[in-house]
């Protein structure tokens, strides 16, 4: 706690004395904002991936044209360690909206289970508007730890903070958060208390998922106060734009744009059996490519592209002040987790239309902070195609799971993944990228520590 409030006391002092705009943060009168972008799982693995893919392997993608660009170091504080070397998605997001580093599960709390004050919190207190856009369930990981505090990110409405079966097993809960037990209520819950301007993604289950005792919804909250539920997006544009705004267009995440051909994902190499018996023997079929197509399931989802010119509208509306928002393209991770890179190129394509969106609304509105980051590194890896040891006369093969891509230009990318056996990847323990628009010239390094980024973002916001 004292080394980040040292960090954030001294950066706050440096990026006012560096060549800035004209107006110092937090100068009275200064509309000042900052854009947020998330790619969850979005390493320099996937962004490669995606430059790849969608501008051609001598292409740039619009991220790459923004002229600040640094490493992000991210940390995870370990239950009985100093440091665990690889996070999740509750922690690392609890970082950039805290700039505390904590315990992998916890959503705005503290190692100790303390709640901590999130960047939107801060930001509503001073007169800023705010917005959290997501295409994963508003309760899931990344966006509530901006909104919401509790012990363990399951905790999603008000059934299982109590505890009960989740994922097949047994899961604890997080009672003592519980609305019944005295607590400020599970993540569906705070958020319907939330100093949110605007929330829009997926997740209508938690919100319409009872408390077991009473029987009371999420949404039952609603009721005499000023909030505006929709979960249809033709209602997003005649939303009363006096009221808050809470958009849920899925039961669970949002569908992802692009899937592989007839369903298919990343699957594991044929061997056979003589090769079974010894590596050295025998020979090994790689599966046949995958071609990347329109996700059926995706129908008439709203592009996060669309979300996000809502939030920024809406925000902007009757505001002298300024904004915080927080976009995250939540399926970049999700889909790597299943080894499904069609589906993660498709939400990298949506990120970049989002930083389109973000650059429009900076060429209106000069003093805005864009930045484009990730929560932490997964497990998709670009892999030779062919291997590089082809022509020796032992079949050498990759391990784990493995997607030929048929690109664009009629070449084959290679996507690897071999963190586990199971049924789902894992993260990684790699540092991220982080883009960022002019206003980050001076404000963040070339190097910089997750709970960092939170700081420079708040110093900006003159927080």
């Amino acid at each position: 706690m004292l080394r980040s409030l040292i960090f954030f006391v001294a950066i706050s002092v440096s990026s006012l004395i560096a060549a800035q705009p004209s107006e110092k943060p937090g100068d009275p009168g200064t509309t000042r904002s900052v854009i947020l972008i998330i790619g969850d799982g979005f390493d320099d693995q996937h962004v490669t991936m995606g430059r790849n893919f969608l501008a051609g392997h001598d292409g740039r993608l619009v991220i790459d044209t923004l002229p600040v660009r640094a490493a992000v170091q991210v940390q995870t504080v370990g239950k009985d360690t100093d440091w665990v070397y690889v996070a999740d998605s509750a922690n690392t997001a609890t970082t950039l909206a805290t700039g505390i580093t904590t315990q992998m599960g916890r959503v705005g709390t503290s190692p100790t289970d303390e709640d901590l004050v999130t960047i939107a919190q801060r930001a509503h207190a001073a007169g800023f508007k705010t917005g959290i856009v997501s295409t994963s369930s508003v309760t899931d990981a990344t966006p509530a730890s901006f909104m919401s505090h509790v012990s363990s990110r399951g905790c999603e409405n008000p059934a299982i903070i109590l505890g009960g079966e989740l994922y097949s097993v047994d899961y604890e809960g997080c009672p003592q958060d519980a609305m019944v037990n005295g607590g400020p209520g599970s993540i569906a819950e705070q958020i319907m208390n939330a100093p949110i301007d605007v929330v829009l993604g997926g997740g209508l289950k938690h919100f319409t998922t009872g408390d077991p005792a009473s029987g009371n919804t999420p949404l039952m909250m609603a009721e005499g106060q000023k909030i505006t539920v929709v979960t249809d997006p033709a209602m997003l544009t005649g939303a009363d734009a006096n009221e808050r705004l809470i958009g849920l267009f899925a039961e669970g995440h949002l569908p992802v744009r692009l899937q592989g051909s007839d369903g298919r994902v990343a699957e594991q190499p044929d061997t056979s059996t003589l090769n079974k018996l010894d590596w050295r023997l025998g020979s090994v079929t790689q599966p046949d490519p995958i071609s990347c197509e329109p996700n059926p399931a995706y129908g008439d989802t709203p592009p996060l592209a669309r979300l996000t010119e809502v939030a920024l509208n809406r925000l902007t509306h009757n505001n002298d002040k300024g904004l915080f928002l927080m976009v995250e393209s939540a399926s970049i991770d999700k889909e790597s987790h299943v080894r499904n890179p069609c589906g993660s190129l498709g939400e990298i394509a949506q990120l970049e239309e989002v930083v389109s969106v973000a650059l429009d609304y900076a060429e209106a509105h000069p003093q805005t902070l864009i930045i484009v980051t990730s929560d932490h590194a997964q497990a998709a890896q670009i892999i030779p195609e062919p291997s590089l040891y082809a022509e020796i006369p032992v079949p050498v093969y990759s391990p784990g799971h493995v997607a030929r891509l048929n690109m664009p230009d009629g070449s084959l990318m290679t996507i690897n993944y071999a963190t586990n056996g199971f049924v789902s990847e894992e993260h990684t323990g790699a540092n991220v990228p982080l883009f960022a628009n002019g206003m980050g010239d001076g404000l963040l390094p070339a190097f910089l520590r997750q709970r960092e980024v939170h700081d420079a973002m708040a110093t900006f916001l003159g927080l």
